[in-house]
């Protein structure tokens, strides 16, 4: 049975092909598609019925956002990114690469880190690229990113560049490395105006790294997040999550994270997409959204359940699911009600808002210490004592729905194209060629 058209691209030759979501054999929904110079692709999209397919679909505000600044539309989605004139929104968080340098090697990484050139961004680049992204609409949440953006030693300066040009929200996308290992760091990010660390954390076991990461980093991760905490960092921990490999370790993570809460912030939860340097093979069953929600519900014995997530705000709520809990003094947890202005937003601006509160631990309105018995403490008391557990699905060449692509708001700004979705911006073929992505 055939659910609905869209349209994706060819994992050989990436070139635009159309798509159709159909219901298998197994009740399971496939993306199939076909190029004609190089055959025929099944993929799995979703875990489950037909109706809880558009059930979980059916929470979409819709209406679309054409971008700030947009370029005009020559070739179509995905080739025209900049953003484009056809793309459906304006962006919440940016995600900027300082270098392609890593410390470590990563098995699988989006971004290839460490296989080009040594390259970082001069301090002029970065400066025009702030810039560009006041002209398309400013306030932007930004992402340090790379490579492994701790290898550069400017970035303070990075940090106090941006906040010249209006920008509040500083999220560290980090292995954990440099945390973990010098003594002072991790005061010196927060002294810098870091705003939360994304700490790359796949599970308490060492074999998970050793086939994700390359090398043993348990100890590592642990000391790394005992520093942040000293230094009052807030920390999101980020599982790339692959099947075989650490699916099995959602529960584990979970209530490691709700130990060290509020400095933990939350689990933000990555299925692997299969693009950049992966040396992992795509299975036929791969993780989609109801598969990992159901392994979060049997691997906390019920503590979190599926039913307390929802889609996204802005972006396609196919991208994404989240929910948010009120922890109490016992450690019990209460789902609250999910509103579209906390699965991310209707509109990128108040996802920028509702991120910045949530990953930060910093109620809005509240500047410095909250004086005692007022309503910014009470405030302050409910952002610290929430707990969200959030996830993205990224796509690959294998399951691209330009659909889903047209509503992303995750971007990366590069200097020559401007605003490039995630999914477009690190989209490989099989051979490792990408369309924006410098080799």
């Amino acid at each position: 049975m055939e659910l609905g058209k869209t349209a994706s691209v060819c994992p050989v030759c990436l070139n635009r092909i159309p798509a159709r979501k159909v219901v298998g054999e197994d009740g399971n929904l496939y993306m199939e598609k076909r190029c004609w110079d190089h055959g025929s692709f099944r993929t799995l999209i979703w875990e489950g019925s037909a109706e809880s397919y558009l059930a979980w679909g059916a929470q979409d505000p819709g209406g679309p956002v054409v971008p700030v600044g947009a370029v005009d539309v020559e070739r179509g989605c995905p080739y025209d990114c900049g953003l484009c004139r056809g793309h459906e929104r304006d962006g919440c968080c940016v995600l900027l690469e300082l270098t392609n340098r890593c410390n470590l090697r990563c098995p699988v990484c989006f971004a290839s880190a460490g296989e080009q050139r040594p390259r970082d961004l001069s301090l002029e680049e970065i400066r025009r690229q702030y810039d560009l992204l006041v002209e398309r609409g400013g306030s932007f949440n930004i992402q340090l990113s790379g490579g492994e953006p701790t290898m550069r030693e400017d970035l303070p300066r990075i940090i106090a560049l941006g906040r010249e040009k209006g920008f509040t929200f500083f999220q560290l996308n980090t292995n954990g490395l440099r945390l973990a290992q010098e003594p002072g760091y991790a005061e010196t990010m927060a002294k810098a105006g870091v705003s939360t660390v994304f700490l790359q954390f796949d599970g308490l076991e060492d074999g998970i790294y050793r086939t994700l990461r390359g090398a043993d980093l348990l100890e590592t991760k642990l000391r790394a997040i005992d520093a942040c905490e000293k230094a009052g960092l807030p920390v999101v921990l980020v599982p790339t999550l692959a099947p075989g490999v650490n699916d099995h370790a959602l529960g584990d993570i979970l209530r490691f994270s709700l130990d060290r809460a509020p400095h933990i912030r939350g689990v933000h939860i990555q299925p692997i997409s299969y693009f950049g340097r992966c040396a992992l093979e795509a299975p036929e069953i791969r993780l989609t959204i109801p598969g990992v929600l159901r392994r979060i519900e049997a691997q906390t014995g019920g503590l979190m359940k599926a039913s307390d997530f929802g889609g996204g705000g802005a972006e396609s709520p196919y991208c994404s699911f989240h929910a948010s809990y009120l922890r109490s003094s016992g450690g019990s947890l209460k789902a609250l009600p999910r509103r579209r202005s906390q699965c991310c937003c209707v509109k990128s601006s108040e996802a920028r808002d509702y991120v910045s509160q949530q990953w930060s631990g910093k109620a809005a309105g509240v500047d410095g210490d909250p004086d005692t018995g007022s309503l910014d403490e009470f405030l302050q008391r409910t952002v610290e004592n929430t707990f969200t557990v959030s996830g993205m699905v990224f796509q690959d060449a294998y399951n691209l729905d330009l659909d889903r692509l047209r509503r992303c708001y995750i971007c990366e700004v590069d200097s020559e194209r401007g605003m490039v979705p995630f999914c477009a911006y690190n989209l490989t073929d099989i051979h490792g060629r990408g369309l924006y992505r410098r080799t």
